[in-house]
């Protein structure tokens, strides 16, 4: 073996050394866990049908509550209807801007919240994402207290993914784990339509 070759193989087994006593040091939660993905970045619910994906892998029970998008066809929405294991509502009646009726938005968006709840509380569903619920908050739609309370009486075992642009500071408080997408280059920007099977 090469200097160079031990050099690394040491830094490594360093590594793994550091990196196992973290782990060993951590406990389970035990209790289903709340992350949000937020921020102007695309990606957010890309990134919560991607813990759908994983969460469905180990065979657990998903359900999906999507706000605003209405019945806006989305590759995501194809897809899991074809697989038929994601118990899926989409209540919204489209974005904000389609609708221009206050009234109705926040009425679609509280019964979607009130599915949700259904779902969070029955004790039935491993993971539920409830998709673009901070753009309902946004526009106060759904208040930040309801939400915090619907997320606190949720079976122990259920994990919620929220997401959407503006989360509020106080869902970020409460959440075991926040990220925001960051956009640095977007194709909109430069004059180019969103793409089926990249963007929607």
């Amino acid at each position: 073996m090469s200097e160079d070759q031990e050099v690394h193989k040491a830094k490594m087994q360093q590594a793994q050394a550091e990196m196992r006593a973290k782990v060993a040091s951590k406990e389970d939660a035990g209790r289903g866990l709340v992350l949000v993905h937020t921020g102007k970045g695309k990606g957010k619910s890309s990134s919560a049908f991607g813990v759908v994906v994983r969460a469905l892998g180990w065979g657990q029970k998903v359900g999906v509550v999507q706000f605003i998008k209405g019945k806006w066809k989305t590759g995501e929405r194809i897809f899991f209807k074809k697989l038929g294991e994601v118990d899926w509502h989409t209540m919204g009646d489209g974005f904000t801007w389609d609708t221009q009726d206050k009234a109705r938005d926040i009425e679609a968006a509280q019964e979607a919240f009130a599915k949700g709840c259904e779902m969070m509380a029955s004790g039935e569903y491993d993971l539920i994402v409830m998709d673009e619920i901070c753009i309902a908050m946004r526009y106060d739609y759904l208040s930040v207290e309801q939400v915090l309370e619907g997320l606190e009486a949720r079976s122990e075992k259920t994990s919620v993914v929220l997401t959407g642009r503006d989360a509020k500071p106080e869902l970020c408080d409460y959440a075991d784990l926040v990220t925001e997408m960051t956009e640095v280059k977007h194709p909109f920007q430069a004059g180019i339509k969103a793409q089926r099977g990249v963007d929607y």
